[in-house]
């Protein structure tokens, strides 16, 4: 996991040149939404780039993590099927279901069921490289959902070069993000991460929450702002010296968001002394976001080091899947 890690921005370069050989039919009818439907390491794509493009998207873009497709999916769908292994009973499942729908699809997979249907069905797919773990992949996943939709024509091309800065704002910033989060890391050992962010950063706040469950095998959880200031933050009445919060943070959060956050700093510091705050770099929402990912991904990897366990292993998730083919 380390050297996958480590190889991020290699993914990433590889990942663009794979968009950039895409190519994809029209759709037969006018594309008034979008779902993408995946789960874990194949599906957090969906969530992270539906908040990056909200504001350039002229269509709503949701995202399915369950067997089922939404009523709405019809001709003027476009659905994207995005799994890592091709074998996601889940994906499988709602692909079939927007098949007899009628939408239009486009299949991201490595390969495996998913890329079969694809074939047969004569669908638009993006092959992406195998063999790991779908968490690891996220820069080849989630890239190809940029020119899914570039092809569809639904978003412009600026993504593109937001991609490239990304790719070099963490190599530049590599030594210092491997620094910092080993040294975050060693100070959640023992602790239960809770993980805030503004609304629209959920998906990066999911990421890592998704990361520590992995590949440090911790529990943790996560919510978002100002929604926790209507619920959660009631919950903050007792002492909890083994909760360590992590806050995402960014300087163009909007400023009452800011504001808010900044009181309940002082308020999170009456009940746990364990507060950390990650500032973003980067120019533009997606450069944010990428480098908040790489940097999350680097606190989940030292973390495993320092407990020393094996990062990849998901024995219980294979146990999981091992009941299910059973019924």
């Amino acid at each position: 996991m380390k050297e996958r890690i480590e190889n991020f921005t290699n993914q990433m370069r590889e990942a663009i040149a794979i968009g950039e050989k895409a190519t994809f039919s029209a759709p037969k009818n006018e594309i008034r939404n979008v779902l993408v439907t995946g789960l874990g390491g194949s599906g957090i794509g969906g969530t992270i780039i539906a908040q990056i493009c909200e504001k350039e998207l002229g269509v709503p873009l949701n995202v399915s993590k369950d067997y089922s497709i939404p009523n709405y999916v019809n001709e003027h769908t476009l659905l994207i099927a995005s799994s890592y292994s091709g074998n996601t009973e889940e994906t499988l499942e709602s692909l079939e279901m927007a098949l007899k729908q009628k939408a239009k699809i486009v299949c991201v997979t490595s390969g495996g069921k998913v890329l079969e249907i694809a074939k047969q069905n004569g669908l638009d797919h993006i092959i992406i490289p195998g063999g790991m773990p779908p968490r690891s992949c996220l820069g080849y996943s989630l890239t190809q959902l940029f020119y899914v939709l570039q092809g569809m024509k639904l978003i412009g091309s600026n993504f593109k070069a937001d991609l490239q800065k990304s790719v070099e704002l963490m190599d530049s910033e590599r030594e210092n993000i491997k620094r910092d989060s080993r040294a975050l890391a060693e100070k959640l050992i023992g602790k239960i991460p809770v993980i805030y962010s503004a609304a629209n950063y959920e998906g990066v706040t999911v990421r890592l929450r998704q990361q520590i469950d992995e590949n440090s095998k911790m529990l943790c959880w996560h919510h978002v702002f100002p929604e926790m200031n209507h619920n959660e933050l009631v919950g903050w009445t007792e002492k909890h010296d083994d909760v360590a919060v992590i806050m995402f943070r960014n300087k163009d959060d909007y400023f009452r968001t800011q504001k808010r956050m900044d009181i309940c700093k002082e308020i999170f510091a009456k009940y746990t002394p364990h507060i950390h705050e990650i500032w973003s770099k980067g120019d533009t929402q997606l450069q944010k976001s990428m480098y908040l990912i790489h940097y999350g991904d680097w606190i989940s990897w030292y973390i495993a080091e320092i407990k020393n366990i094996d990062a990849i292993e998901v024995k219980v998730i294979d146990y999981l899947k091992g009941e299910l083919s059973k019924i």
